[in-house]
């Protein structure tokens, strides 16, 4: 069994409930886990101020990957400064080629936060993937880029990075073994930062593909299942 020195976590959907509510027993969990000095990550789609406030309310000390793995952050590294790990040249073509071929049927799906985001660009389920997909067929770039649905989103990354790449990257700037940190999380966007991890789980509403390459599948949903994994492989109650 590998011995879990860090928690990497998603935030929606695994910390969160389906109404994206935090999950009090996600909470209780991580907490226990950092007070037994295992520290903790957020690893999510979301914008980098959501996702600190995120750990700073949690307690966790481990920082945070922030857009799919665009961009990250640690209290007391890289001059407590956020490190943009990837530009957001090609994402930024790809949105001009869409808004070319779609025109104002995007303006109501854009994400509000789309200010934010330093590396990638987000639209709300309002529109469906499909669509996206079939209007970027001829962007010239296509190659450069991946399409991610989170199960509350769909998000338009750089294929230079992703939540794994970035994860990995954090551990090694902060001297944590990334063969000994649990990763857990839902959606399909979090299949790359369980590959990276030691020990790979998914929360019993996850996907099927990200069931299917992880070690552990909790029994329960959203923070009663992250609650599950953190007795389970730190506290040793399971």
């Amino acid at each position: 069994m590998v011995k879990i020195e860090a928690i990497a976590v998603d935030i929606d959907g695994t910390i969160t409930d389906y109404t994206r509510k935090l999950c009090k027993s996600s909470i209780d969990a991580l907490r226990l886990a950092e007070e037994n000095n295992v520290p903790v990550i957020i690893v999510t789609g979301n914008v980098v101020n959501y996702a600190y406030a995120t750990a700073v309310l949690i307690g966790c000390s481990g920082g945070v990957v922030a857009e799919n793995g665009g961009v990250v952050f640690k209290e007391s590294y890289n001059n407590d400064r956020v490190k943009k790990l990837v530009s957001k040249e090609y994402v930024s073509k790809a949105v001009d080629h869409l808004y070319n071929k779609l025109g104002a049927k995007l303006d109501s799906s854009l994400s509000s936060d789309e200010e934010y985001r330093e590396s990638e660009t987000v639209f709300y389920k309002t529109i469906d993937k499909q669509i996206i997909l079939d209007a970027l067929k001829d962007f010239e770039d296509l190659d450069k880029i991946e399409i991610y649905d989170s199960g509350f989103a769909i998000h338009i990354t750089d294929i230079r990075v992703n939540k794994g790449s970035s994860l990995k990257f954090l551990c090694e700037e902060t001297n944590i073994d990334i063969n000994h940190v649990m990763a857990i999380g839902d959606s399909e966007n979090d299949e790359d930062f369980l590959k990276v991890a030691g020990l790979k789980v998914a929360v019993s509403n996850a996907e099927d593909e990200l069931k299917e390459i992880s070690d552990y599948i909790c029994e329960k949903p959203y923070g009663d299942g992250v609650k599950e994994a953190v007795e389970k492989f730190v506290l040793n109650k399971g």
